[in-house]
């Protein structure tokens, strides 16, 4: 940085900077460096599309891991959306099972990530499953009115939606749930008989999987999602 302000090419409000102890408003002052106009974010918001065969987690020895896929990405969007964006203490918010595919929100907003965790928030998180065979009228209604799982009480009551297709040779189902157990959603099916060999997770809160992003692909919230995602109420 020293040496981009030696050479002239860093301006405050249209002003050239040279020293480096230069007093800035982050809020109000307009850096530019390069030709470049950057801006102070205390936070920032990234969707993934989870592929399988990563780990939810920041490291692992052995694993290959979301957030290695994340500075993947990075590297490779030198000159796209994700450039010039610190990538310093984020973080997956939850976990996605590696064989697990879907929204995966990253962060450094611990407080939001909190309250979309948190149990008593209560927050939907959606999923696509397919399962092995069908589900008869008994398992359907077990699922919606809370099923056990291992657990001291039921699962919470969750919402079962059909999903266009064949439910005969490829059942499809949207799930519901506003609890974040230890693979809950598969115990679930287990729970009625019936074994996941898909599942997908759509959307968490306010926020959806982009469909247009591939499976391994990642981008920035927008503006409107931060805000939706971000709100308390």
């Amino acid at each position: 940085m020293k040496e981009l302000l030696k050479k002239g090419l860093v301006t405050v409000n249209g002003i050239t900077v040279t020293k480096a102890d230069t007093k800035v408003d982050e809020k109000t002052d307009r850096i530019i460096c390069q030709g470049k106009e950057y801006f102070y974010r205390p936070f920032v918001y990234y969707m993934m599309n989870k592929p399988a065969g990563v780990i939810s987690a920041t490291t692992d020895i052995q694993e290959r891991t979301v957030w290695d896929l994340f500075c993947e990405r990075i590297s490779e969007a030198n000159t796209g959306d994700l450039t010039g964006i610190p990538v310093k203490d984020i973080f997956p918010v939850g976990r996605l099972d590696k064989d697990t595919v879907g929204l995966l929100l990253l962060t450094n907003d611990g407080e939001t990530a909190h309250r979309l965790l948190a149990p008593s928030s209560h927050v939907p998180k959606k999923y696509l499953v397919k399962t092995d065979h069908p589900l008869d009228a008994d398992a359907i209604t077990q699922l919606q009115n809370g099923v056990d799982i291992g657990e001291k009480k039921l699962t919470k009551p969750a919402l079962l939606e059909y999903y266009d297709g064949n439910m005969l040779e490829n059942p499809e189902y949207y799930l519901t749930i506003t609890e974040g157990k230890f693979h809950q959603v598969k115990r679930m099916f287990q729970a009625v008989g019936r074994e996941v060999i898909y599942l997908k997770r759509v959307s968490m809160g306010s926020l959806e999987l982009d469909i247009s992003l591939s499976e391994g692909q990642v981008r920035e919230l927008t503006q409107e999602e931060v805000d939706a995602l971000c709100s308390k109420k």
